[in-house]
């Protein structure tokens, strides 16, 4: 049987208000669509003993900038639909444009200095859209946990002060990254990469490897980043948007690997920009 789909925020709060009837603990799992195990995986998790797990499929445009993949971004819901049934998911809520932002995007939500780093420095204005559609989510699905995947780790700890800063009643939890078995991070836009750049792709995560490894006897950041930019340019077709060693707790640069840490890239392979990071000093 497919989960069924609401495409309103009418029939989503009152799909997840008769599950609260149950007795039922509400479950979020925030996406885009173009689900892959990764995203499956999410709602495994989400999918405890009396739990209602609702995926939300809602490609953003606000966080998207004007020469980024908004128009071509896959959307693919019929697919989803079969993954979330798999995976137990009970319920999509998949609006649209115009049922999120009936008058335009007018109002946002911005957690100041965690998103002016990595990606929010190669993205501008990425994290206000995606705190704002969180938020919105969050607002209209009430749910007691959401979950969120760690390879998008800057985006799980810019939403867990979001949460935390504005008091909203949500335990966020954060699950492992995917991988495949060659270790290149699951992601829907891998579907974009053609064979020669998905051969080559894998390396990124060696490159984050080789620099833990480093880590275990090098302290300075410097160093350590300057051997993870070298590895990350010898991949074939691939150019670094970012490389950086930060804060695991508040994003921002280091000089010495004194304290949990976080390196975290962003690689072109051709047009395809993919994004990756690997715990250090645990």
């Amino acid at each position: 049987m497919l989960t069924p789909i609401v495409t309103t925020i009418a029939g989503a709060r009152e799909e997840v208000a008769d599950a609260r009837r149950l007795g039922m603990s509400i479950a979020l799992v925030p996406t885009m669509g173009a689900l892959h195990e990764g995203h499956a995986a999410l709602i495994r998790a989400a999918g405890r003993p009396s739990s209602f797990v609702v995926v939300s499929v809602f490609v953003n445009p606000t966080q998207f900038g004007p020469k980024e993949d908004y128009a071509k971004y896959p959307r693919t819901l019929e697919a989803d639909q079969r993954i979330c049934a798999a995976a137990g998911a009970n319920l999509i809520f998949a609006p649209a444009v115009e049922e999120m932002y009936p008058e335009g995007p007018a109002t946002f939500v911005e957690v100041t200095g965690l998103q002016d780093t990595l990606c929010g420095a190669s993205r501008p204005g990425h994290f206000r859209g995606v705190c704002t559609v969180v938020l919105k989510l969050l607002n209209i699905v009430g749910p007691d946990t959401a979950y969120f995947g760690a390879k998008d780790y800057q985006q799980s700890v810019i939403v867990r002060r979001m949460v935390r800063d504005l008091n909203v009643p949500v335990d966020i939890r954060v699950m492992p990254t995917v991988r495949e078995p060659d270790g290149l991070a699951l992601s829907s836009r891998n579907r974009y990469l053609n064979p020669e750049q998905r051969a080559a792709a894998p390396a990124i995560y060696r490159a984050l490897q080789a620099v833990r490894e480093r880590a275990a006897g090098e302290t300075d950041v410097a160093a350590l980043e300057a051997s993870l930019n070298v590895e990350l340019s010898a991949i074939p077709g691939a150019r670094v948007d970012y490389a950086g060693i930060v804060d695991a707790k508040n994003l921002q640069p280091l000089t010495r690997l004194d304290r949990p840490a976080v390196a975290a890239v962003a690689v072109y392979m051709g047009d395809t920009r993919l994004i990756d990071n690997i715990p250090l000093g645990e």
